[in-house]
Protein backbone atom coordinates (compact mmCIF):
# COMPACT_ATOMS: atom_id res chain seq x y z
CA UNK A 1 0.00 0.00 0.00
CA UNK A 2 1.39 3.71 -0.93
CA UNK A 3 0.54 5.91 1.76
CA UNK A 4 1.98 10.02 1.65
CA UNK A 5 2.53 11.98 4.89
CA UNK A 6 2.33 15.16 4.99
CA UNK A 7 3.84 16.48 8.09
CA UNK A 8 6.57 15.57 10.30
CA UNK A 9 5.53 16.70 13.30
CA UNK A 10 4.29 14.48 16.80
CA UNK A 11 1.49 12.15 14.83
CA UNK A 12 3.18 12.56 11.23
CA UNK A 13 6.59 11.26 12.24
CA UNK A 14 4.79 8.79 14.77
CA UNK A 15 2.93 7.33 12.25
CA UNK A 16 5.35 7.25 9.41
CA UNK A 17 7.58 5.49 11.98
CA UNK A 18 4.52 3.14 13.09
CA UNK A 19 3.54 1.90 9.46
CA UNK A 20 7.31 1.40 8.13
CA UNK A 21 7.15 -1.55 11.07
CA UNK A 22 4.36 -2.55 8.66
CA UNK A 23 6.24 -2.64 5.26
CA UNK A 24 4.05 -0.34 3.55
CA UNK A 25 4.98 1.95 1.33
CA UNK A 26 6.06 5.62 3.19
CA UNK A 27 6.30 8.86 1.96
CA UNK A 28 6.73 11.07 4.60
CA UNK A 29 6.79 15.05 3.21
CA UNK A 30 7.79 18.36 5.33
CA UNK A 31 9.19 21.76 4.49
CA UNK A 32 11.03 21.58 7.24
CA UNK A 33 14.45 19.31 6.40
CA UNK A 34 15.31 19.58 9.59
CA UNK A 35 12.34 17.82 10.75
CA UNK A 36 12.71 15.02 8.44
CA UNK A 37 16.47 14.67 9.55
CA UNK A 38 14.81 14.05 12.99
CA UNK A 39 13.47 10.77 11.72
CA UNK A 40 16.86 9.23 11.27
CA UNK A 41 17.33 6.47 9.05
CA UNK A 42 16.28 3.43 11.42
CA UNK A 43 13.20 3.22 9.51
CA UNK A 44 12.01 1.86 5.84
CA UNK A 45 10.35 5.22 4.06
CA UNK A 46 11.26 7.53 1.92
CA UNK A 47 11.27 11.52 3.23
CA UNK A 48 10.86 14.01 0.55
CA UNK A 49 11.62 17.94 1.31
CA UNK A 50 8.37 19.94 0.04
CA UNK A 51 5.69 21.77 0.50
CA UNK A 52 2.02 19.49 0.85
CA UNK A 53 0.29 22.15 -1.07
CA UNK A 54 1.84 22.24 -3.87
CA UNK A 55 0.32 19.81 -6.90
CA UNK A 56 4.20 19.79 -8.32
CA UNK A 57 5.63 18.08 -5.08
CA UNK A 58 2.34 16.31 -4.74
CA UNK A 59 2.63 14.04 -8.48
CA UNK A 60 6.22 13.36 -7.66
CA UNK A 61 5.45 12.20 -4.25
CA UNK A 62 3.07 9.98 -6.43
CA UNK A 63 -0.32 11.18 -4.76
CA UNK A 64 -1.66 9.80 -7.70
CA UNK A 65 -1.06 6.24 -7.03
CA UNK A 66 -1.66 7.06 -3.23
CA UNK A 67 -4.00 4.59 -2.04
CA UNK A 68 -4.10 6.96 1.42
CA UNK A 69 -3.09 10.53 1.56
CA UNK A 70 -2.69 12.14 5.30
CA UNK A 71 -2.31 15.78 6.24
CA UNK A 72 -1.07 16.01 9.53
CA UNK A 73 0.51 19.28 9.71
CA UNK A 74 0.05 22.24 12.53
CA UNK A 75 -2.04 23.95 9.79
CA UNK A 76 -5.59 23.16 9.42
CA UNK A 77 -5.58 25.10 6.30
CA UNK A 78 -2.88 23.63 4.89
CA UNK A 79 -4.30 20.07 5.52
CA UNK A 80 -7.44 20.35 3.96
CA UNK A 81 -6.09 22.13 0.97
CA UNK A 82 -3.56 19.37 0.44
CA UNK A 83 -5.95 16.56 1.33
CA UNK A 84 -8.42 18.45 -1.49
CA UNK A 85 -5.44 18.52 -3.81
CA UNK A 86 -4.33 15.05 -3.53
CA UNK A 87 -7.57 13.42 -4.40
CA UNK A 88 -7.48 15.69 -6.97
CA UNK A 89 -4.56 13.94 -8.59
CA UNK A 90 -6.19 10.55 -8.01
CA UNK A 91 -5.52 9.39 -4.02
CA UNK A 92 -7.97 6.97 -3.28
CA UNK A 93 -8.50 7.86 0.06
CA UNK A 94 -7.43 11.11 2.24
CA UNK A 95 -7.74 12.08 5.87
CA UNK A 96 -7.10 15.49 7.14
CA UNK A 97 -6.16 16.86 10.73
CA UNK A 98 -8.08 19.33 12.04
CA UNK A 99 -7.76 22.07 14.90
CA UNK A 100 -11.56 23.18 15.28
CA UNK A 101 -13.93 20.76 16.78
CA UNK A 102 -17.04 22.17 14.22
CA UNK A 103 -15.01 20.91 11.36
CA UNK A 104 -15.97 17.58 12.83
CA UNK A 105 -19.50 18.02 13.19
CA UNK A 106 -22.04 15.59 11.18
CA UNK A 107 -23.66 18.14 9.13
CA UNK A 108 -20.44 19.55 7.60
CA UNK A 109 -19.27 15.77 7.08
CA UNK A 110 -20.79 15.19 3.59
CA UNK A 111 -19.72 18.98 2.58
CA UNK A 112 -16.49 17.83 3.26
CA UNK A 113 -16.34 14.06 1.63
CA UNK A 114 -18.61 14.94 -1.17
CA UNK A 115 -17.00 18.67 -2.33
CA UNK A 116 -13.66 18.79 -1.01
CA UNK A 117 -12.78 14.88 -1.75
CA UNK A 118 -11.95 14.74 2.20
CA UNK A 119 -12.59 10.86 3.48
CA UNK A 120 -11.94 11.82 7.06
CA UNK A 121 -10.91 14.70 9.62
CA UNK A 122 -9.83 13.90 12.90
CA UNK A 123 -9.63 16.29 16.17
CA UNK A 124 -7.39 15.12 18.33
CA UNK A 125 -8.21 16.46 20.94
CA UNK A 126 -11.62 15.33 20.79
CA UNK A 127 -10.47 11.50 20.83
CA UNK A 128 -7.88 12.51 23.87
CA UNK A 129 -11.29 14.26 25.92
CA UNK A 130 -13.51 10.49 25.14
CA UNK A 131 -10.74 8.33 26.65
CA UNK A 132 -10.25 10.93 29.98
CA UNK A 133 -13.80 10.62 30.13
CA UNK A 134 -14.09 7.15 29.82
CA UNK A 135 -11.03 6.99 32.56
CA UNK A 136 -12.73 9.36 35.23
CA UNK A 137 -16.45 7.65 34.63
CA UNK A 138 -14.85 4.36 36.44
CA UNK A 139 -12.40 5.32 39.51
CA UNK A 140 -11.21 2.16 39.65
CA UNK A 141 -10.57 1.24 35.73
CA UNK A 142 -7.14 2.62 34.08
CA UNK A 143 -8.71 1.92 30.77
CA UNK A 144 -12.16 1.38 29.29
CA UNK A 145 -13.45 0.29 25.70
CA UNK A 146 -17.01 0.24 24.79
CA UNK A 147 -18.06 -1.53 21.65
CA UNK A 148 -21.11 -1.97 19.61
CA UNK A 149 -22.49 0.74 22.65
CA UNK A 150 -21.54 -1.68 25.45
CA UNK A 151 -22.60 -4.95 24.26
CA UNK A 152 -18.94 -5.79 24.92
CA UNK A 153 -16.46 -3.77 26.84
CA UNK A 154 -12.74 -4.11 27.45
CA UNK A 155 -11.29 -3.15 30.87
CA UNK A 156 -7.98 -2.21 31.46
CA UNK A 157 -7.19 -2.85 35.37
CA UNK A 158 -4.52 -2.74 38.07
CA UNK A 159 -4.30 -5.62 40.29
CA UNK A 160 -3.91 -4.97 43.87
CA UNK A 161 -3.74 -7.36 46.87
CA UNK A 162 -7.55 -7.22 47.21
CA UNK A 163 -7.58 -9.41 43.88
CA UNK A 164 -9.64 -12.34 44.38
CA UNK A 165 -8.23 -13.87 41.25
CA UNK A 166 -4.37 -13.55 41.93
CA UNK A 167 -2.29 -16.71 41.14
CA UNK A 168 -4.50 -19.01 39.89
CA UNK A 169 -4.55 -20.73 36.66
CA UNK A 170 -6.58 -18.60 34.32
CA UNK A 171 -8.40 -21.43 32.83
CA UNK A 172 -9.79 -22.51 36.65
CA UNK A 173 -10.73 -19.04 37.03
CA UNK A 174 -12.15 -18.04 33.27
CA UNK A 175 -14.22 -20.53 31.98
CA UNK A 176 -16.43 -20.78 29.40
CA UNK A 177 -19.16 -20.48 31.45
CA UNK A 178 -17.40 -17.37 33.39
CA UNK A 179 -18.06 -13.60 32.10
CA UNK A 180 -15.16 -12.73 31.26
CA UNK A 181 -11.60 -12.99 29.39
CA UNK A 182 -8.65 -11.72 30.59
CA UNK A 183 -7.60 -11.12 26.59
CA UNK A 184 -3.86 -9.40 27.55
CA UNK A 185 -1.47 -8.46 30.31
CA UNK A 186 1.00 -6.32 31.17
CA UNK A 187 3.77 -7.39 33.83
CA UNK A 188 6.53 -4.90 34.25
CA UNK A 189 8.10 -4.58 30.63
CA UNK A 190 6.35 -7.95 29.12
CA UNK A 191 3.03 -8.13 26.99
CA UNK A 192 1.62 -11.69 27.34
CA UNK A 193 -1.07 -13.00 25.56
CA UNK A 194 -2.25 -15.59 28.11
CA UNK A 195 -3.28 -19.15 27.58
CA UNK A 196 -5.18 -21.18 30.00
CA UNK A 197 -2.05 -22.18 32.02
CA UNK A 198 -0.68 -18.06 33.12
CA UNK A 199 -1.78 -16.68 36.05
CA UNK A 200 -2.20 -13.24 37.22
CA UNK A 201 0.18 -11.96 39.60
CA UNK A 202 0.15 -8.83 41.96
CA UNK A 203 0.40 -5.63 40.15
CA UNK A 204 -0.08 -6.92 36.48
CA UNK A 205 -1.89 -4.49 34.50
CA UNK A 206 -5.41 -7.57 33.13
CA UNK A 207 -7.37 -6.18 30.12
CA UNK A 208 -11.00 -8.10 30.85
CA UNK A 209 -13.36 -8.31 28.07
CA UNK A 210 -16.61 -8.20 29.34
CA UNK A 211 -20.41 -7.62 28.94
CA UNK A 212 -22.12 -4.54 30.45
CA UNK A 213 -23.74 -6.12 32.87
CA UNK A 214 -21.08 -8.33 34.86
CA UNK A 215 -19.08 -4.87 35.21
CA UNK A 216 -19.74 -5.26 38.30
CA UNK A 217 -18.53 -8.55 38.86
CA UNK A 218 -15.22 -7.64 37.91
CA UNK A 219 -14.94 -5.05 40.31
CA UNK A 220 -15.53 -7.35 42.94
CA UNK A 221 -13.59 -10.03 41.88
CA UNK A 222 -10.22 -7.14 41.20
CA UNK A 223 -11.37 -5.76 45.10
CA UNK A 224 -11.97 -2.70 43.41
CA UNK A 225 -15.35 -2.26 45.59
CA UNK A 226 -14.17 0.73 47.82
CA UNK A 227 -13.00 2.74 45.48
CA UNK A 228 -14.94 5.89 45.21
CA UNK A 229 -17.01 6.93 42.41
CA UNK A 230 -15.58 10.36 40.79
CA UNK A 231 -17.70 13.71 41.36
CA UNK A 232 -14.95 16.27 42.09
CA UNK A 233 -12.31 16.60 39.32
CA UNK A 234 -9.12 18.79 39.40
CA UNK A 235 -8.11 19.62 36.02
CA UNK A 236 -4.61 21.25 35.35
CA UNK A 237 -4.10 22.91 32.50
CA UNK A 238 -6.46 24.84 30.49
CA UNK A 239 -5.58 23.88 26.91
CA UNK A 240 -7.88 22.75 24.04
CA UNK A 241 -8.55 18.91 25.28
CA UNK A 242 -8.89 20.44 28.73
CA UNK A 243 -11.91 22.23 27.30
CA UNK A 244 -13.13 19.41 25.29
CA UNK A 245 -12.88 17.19 28.33
CA UNK A 246 -14.89 19.54 29.99
CA UNK A 247 -17.74 20.02 28.00
CA UNK A 248 -18.39 16.11 27.39
CA UNK A 249 -17.98 15.26 31.18
CA UNK A 250 -21.49 13.65 32.91
CA UNK A 251 -23.52 17.00 34.57
CA UNK A 252 -23.23 15.08 38.26
CA UNK A 253 -18.94 16.04 37.54
CA UNK A 254 -17.83 19.04 39.33
CA UNK A 255 -14.43 20.39 37.99
CA UNK A 256 -12.28 23.06 38.83
CA UNK A 257 -9.39 23.86 36.11
CA UNK A 258 -6.06 25.25 37.72
CA UNK A 259 -4.48 27.59 34.94
CA UNK A 260 -1.54 29.90 35.19
CA UNK A 261 -1.90 32.41 32.67
CA UNK A 262 -4.29 34.92 33.82
CA UNK A 263 -5.50 36.03 30.07
CA UNK A 264 -6.34 32.02 28.84
CA UNK A 265 -8.54 31.96 32.44
CA UNK A 266 -10.16 34.46 30.95
CA UNK A 267 -10.89 32.62 27.63
CA UNK A 268 -11.43 29.39 29.23
CA UNK A 269 -15.01 31.49 31.83
CA UNK A 270 -15.83 32.44 27.92
CA UNK A 271 -15.47 29.30 26.49
CA UNK A 272 -16.86 26.66 29.47
CA UNK A 273 -19.91 29.88 30.58
CA UNK A 274 -22.45 27.67 31.63
CA UNK A 275 -20.86 24.23 32.05
CA UNK A 276 -20.65 22.91 35.64
CA UNK A 277 -16.82 24.30 36.01
CA UNK A 278 -14.81 26.64 38.23
CA UNK A 279 -11.45 28.16 36.52
CA UNK A 280 -8.41 29.22 39.02
CA UNK A 281 -5.82 31.50 38.25
CA UNK A 282 -2.83 29.44 39.37
CA UNK A 283 0.29 26.91 39.43
CA UNK A 284 -1.23 23.04 39.69
CA UNK A 285 2.30 22.59 40.97
CA UNK A 286 1.54 24.62 44.58
CA UNK A 287 0.66 22.34 46.67
CA UNK A 288 -0.57 24.66 49.18
CA UNK A 289 -2.77 25.77 46.29
CA UNK A 290 -4.35 22.42 45.77
CA UNK A 291 -4.53 22.11 49.12
CA UNK A 292 -6.63 25.27 49.83
CA UNK A 293 -8.71 24.41 46.22
CA UNK A 294 -9.51 21.08 47.91
CA UNK A 295 -7.88 18.60 46.42
CA UNK A 296 -8.01 16.26 49.86
CA UNK A 297 -11.79 15.78 48.60
CA UNK A 298 -11.12 15.50 44.83
CA UNK A 299 -11.24 11.83 43.58
CA UNK A 300 -9.74 12.43 40.26
CA UNK A 301 -6.76 14.87 38.92
CA UNK A 302 -6.11 15.06 35.19
CA UNK A 303 -3.04 16.37 34.53
CA UNK A 304 -3.22 18.24 30.77
CA UNK A 305 -0.44 20.76 30.37
CA UNK A 306 1.74 20.28 27.30
CA UNK A 307 4.64 18.74 29.55
CA UNK A 308 4.65 15.50 30.10
CA UNK A 309 7.07 15.93 33.16
CA UNK A 310 5.25 18.16 34.76
CA UNK A 311 1.96 15.70 33.99
CA UNK A 312 3.69 13.01 35.54
CA UNK A 313 4.75 14.64 38.53
CA UNK A 314 1.81 16.91 39.25
CA UNK A 315 -0.25 12.99 39.85
CA UNK A 316 2.08 11.58 41.78
CA UNK A 317 1.70 14.60 43.86
CA UNK A 318 -1.80 14.71 43.72
CA UNK A 319 -1.88 10.76 44.53
CA UNK A 320 0.37 11.47 47.74
CA UNK A 321 -1.97 13.77 48.53
CA UNK A 322 -5.20 11.04 48.64
CA UNK A 323 -6.45 11.85 45.35
CA UNK A 324 -7.10 8.04 43.91
CA UNK A 325 -8.16 8.50 40.26
CA UNK A 326 -5.13 10.33 38.55
CA UNK A 327 -5.10 10.71 34.47
CA UNK A 328 -2.14 12.72 32.68
CA UNK A 329 -1.38 13.62 29.07
CA UNK A 330 2.29 12.28 28.50
CA UNK A 331 3.22 12.82 24.74
CA UNK A 332 6.70 11.62 24.94
CA UNK A 333 6.13 7.97 23.84
CA UNK A 334 9.61 7.20 25.81
CA UNK A 335 7.61 8.37 29.21
CA UNK A 336 4.37 6.27 28.90
CA UNK A 337 5.69 3.01 29.98
CA UNK A 338 7.21 4.81 33.12
CA UNK A 339 4.47 6.28 33.90
CA UNK A 340 2.34 4.01 33.83
CA UNK A 341 5.42 2.07 36.23
CA UNK A 342 4.77 5.06 38.66
CA UNK A 343 1.40 4.03 39.05
CA UNK A 344 -0.04 6.82 37.10
CA UNK A 345 -3.91 6.22 36.19
CA UNK A 346 -5.22 6.46 33.10
CA UNK A 347 -2.30 8.00 29.88
CA UNK A 348 -3.49 10.23 27.34
CA UNK A 349 -1.54 10.40 24.04
CA UNK A 350 -2.87 12.37 21.16
CA UNK A 351 -0.63 10.46 18.89
CA UNK A 352 -1.50 7.12 19.93
CA UNK A 353 -4.99 7.99 19.75
CA UNK A 354 -4.92 10.01 16.55
CA UNK A 355 -2.85 7.63 15.08
CA UNK A 356 -4.77 4.72 15.78
CA UNK A 357 -7.61 6.37 13.48
CA UNK A 358 -5.81 6.75 10.83
CA UNK A 359 -4.43 3.11 10.81
CA UNK A 360 -7.87 2.25 10.25
CA UNK A 361 -8.67 3.52 7.66
CA UNK A 362 -5.55 1.55 5.89
CA UNK A 363 -6.85 -1.65 6.49
CA UNK A 364 -9.87 -3.57 5.03
CA UNK A 365 -13.47 -2.40 4.88
CA UNK A 366 -14.60 -5.23 7.43
CA UNK A 367 -11.74 -3.80 10.34
CA UNK A 368 -13.23 -1.48 12.16
CA UNK A 369 -12.67 0.39 15.99
CA UNK A 370 -8.38 0.25 15.78
CA UNK A 371 -6.48 1.07 19.15
CA UNK A 372 -3.34 0.47 20.02
CA UNK A 373 -2.77 -0.48 23.64
CA UNK A 374 0.46 1.62 24.02
CA UNK A 375 0.98 0.69 27.60
CA UNK A 376 0.25 -3.08 26.76
CA UNK A 377 2.13 -2.78 23.61
CA UNK A 378 -0.40 -4.82 21.98
CA UNK A 379 -3.19 -3.72 19.39
CA UNK A 380 -7.18 -4.57 19.58
CA UNK A 381 -9.11 -4.10 16.28
CA UNK A 382 -13.24 -5.11 15.44
CA UNK A 383 -13.16 -7.55 12.39
CA UNK A 384 -16.55 -8.39 10.77
CA UNK A 385 -15.54 -11.95 8.22
CA UNK A 386 -17.05 -12.37 5.03
CA UNK A 387 -18.76 -14.90 3.73
CA UNK A 388 -16.63 -18.11 3.55
CA UNK A 389 -13.98 -16.56 5.75
CA UNK A 390 -11.00 -19.20 7.05
CA UNK A 391 -12.37 -18.34 10.56
CA UNK A 392 -15.91 -19.33 10.23
CA UNK A 393 -15.38 -22.87 8.56
CA UNK A 394 -14.06 -23.86 12.01
CA UNK A 395 -14.22 -24.06 15.92
CA UNK A 396 -12.02 -21.75 17.67
CA UNK A 397 -10.44 -24.32 19.18
CA UNK A 398 -9.27 -26.15 15.87
CA UNK A 399 -8.44 -22.66 13.94
CA UNK A 400 -4.68 -22.94 14.89
CA UNK A 401 -4.36 -19.03 15.53
CA UNK A 402 -1.51 -16.87 15.27
CA UNK A 403 1.02 -16.77 18.01
CA UNK A 404 0.10 -13.51 20.18
CA UNK A 405 -3.52 -13.65 18.47
CA UNK A 406 -6.34 -14.01 20.55
CA UNK A 407 -10.03 -13.34 20.08
CA UNK A 408 -11.50 -11.98 23.13
CA UNK A 409 -15.76 -11.88 22.33
CA UNK A 410 -18.04 -10.70 19.39
CA UNK A 411 -21.51 -9.20 18.55
CA UNK A 412 -24.32 -10.88 17.20
CA UNK A 413 -27.58 -9.31 16.36
CA UNK A 414 -26.59 -6.73 18.78
CA UNK A 415 -25.81 -8.82 21.33
CA UNK A 416 -22.21 -9.78 22.91
CA UNK A 417 -20.66 -12.73 23.35
CA UNK A 418 -17.43 -14.02 25.25
CA UNK A 419 -15.64 -16.51 22.64
CA UNK A 420 -14.73 -19.83 24.14
CA UNK A 421 -12.72 -22.97 22.43
CA UNK A 422 -16.30 -24.34 20.96
CA UNK A 423 -17.65 -21.30 19.17
CA UNK A 424 -18.21 -21.39 16.03
CA UNK A 425 -17.97 -17.44 14.62
CA UNK A 426 -20.52 -16.72 11.37
CA UNK A 427 -19.97 -14.06 8.77
CA UNK A 428 -20.95 -10.88 9.42
CA UNK A 429 -20.29 -11.35 13.46
CA UNK A 430 -18.29 -8.25 14.74
CA UNK A 431 -15.40 -10.22 16.57
CA UNK A 432 -12.53 -8.23 18.96
CA UNK A 433 -9.15 -9.36 17.95
CA UNK A 434 -6.65 -8.49 20.50
CA UNK A 435 -2.39 -9.03 19.18
CA UNK A 436 1.04 -8.62 20.39
CA UNK A 437 3.91 -8.73 17.50
CA UNK A 438 1.67 -9.86 14.68
CA UNK A 439 0.99 -8.14 11.60
CA UNK A 440 -3.00 -7.06 11.07
CA UNK A 441 -2.69 -8.08 7.43
CA UNK A 442 -2.09 -11.77 8.35
CA UNK A 443 -4.95 -11.67 10.76
CA UNK A 444 -7.20 -9.83 8.28
CA UNK A 445 -6.62 -12.81 5.83
CA UNK A 446 -8.59 -15.10 8.44
CA UNK A 447 -11.80 -12.73 7.98
CA UNK A 448 -11.53 -12.33 3.97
Amino acid sequence: MKIIIAGAYAIGTYLAKLLSRNNQNIVLMDESLEHLEQIGSDYDLMTMNASCTSPKSLKEAGADKADLFIAVTPDESKNLAACTLAKALGAKKTVAKVDNYEMVSPELESFFHEKLGINSMIYPEMLAAKDINNGLKMSWVRQRWDVHNGALVLLGIKLRETCEILNKPLKDISGPDDPYHVVAIKRGADTIIPGGNDILKLYDMAYFMTTRQYIPYIRKIVGKEHYVDVKNVMVMGGGRTAVRAVKTMPEYMDVKIIEKDEQRCERLNELLDGENALVINGDGRDISLLIEEGIRNTQAFVALTGNAETNILACLTAKRLGVRKTVAMVENVDYVSMAGNLDIGTIINKKEIAASHIYQMMLDANVHNVRFLMTADADIAEFIPVEGAKITKKKVKDLSLPVGMTLGGLVRNGEGYLISGNTQIEAGDSVMVFCHHVEMKKIENLFN
